[in-house]
């Protein structure tokens, strides 16, 4: 899973305060979040499960979907992420 790009949601629990992100390194990314590497939103607000993820084949279409959940609505996110994670596991457990 290095080196691809993939466009994630992270959240501060169930139904919290969630986060889209995009990333070429998905295991790194999310290390860096939950150990607080770079100040900053996920930091201030403790956002640290990976409830959703997609990979893309080129950084390039990863960066338009990214840049599109950004503009949906709270309601959809919340919708996509119990479509493929009802139970809300922190995934990045499942990628480790």
């Amino acid at each position: 899973m290095d080196r691809q790009p993939h466009v994630y949601l992270l959240a501060s629990k169930r139904n919290g305060t969630l986060y889209v992100g995009v990333t070429s390194d998905l295991v790194k990314r999310i290390w860096e979040h939950k150990n607080n590497v770079v100040e900053g939103f996920t930091s201030r607000h403790k956002i640290h499960h990976l409830v959703w993820y997609e990979l893309h084949g080129t950084m390039e279409s990863a960066i338009i979907r990214e840049k599109s959940l950004k503009r949906w609505k709270r309601r959809w996110k919340l919708e996509l992420i119990e479509k493929e994670n009802p139970q809300w596991r922190d995934l990045y457990k499942e990628l480790i």
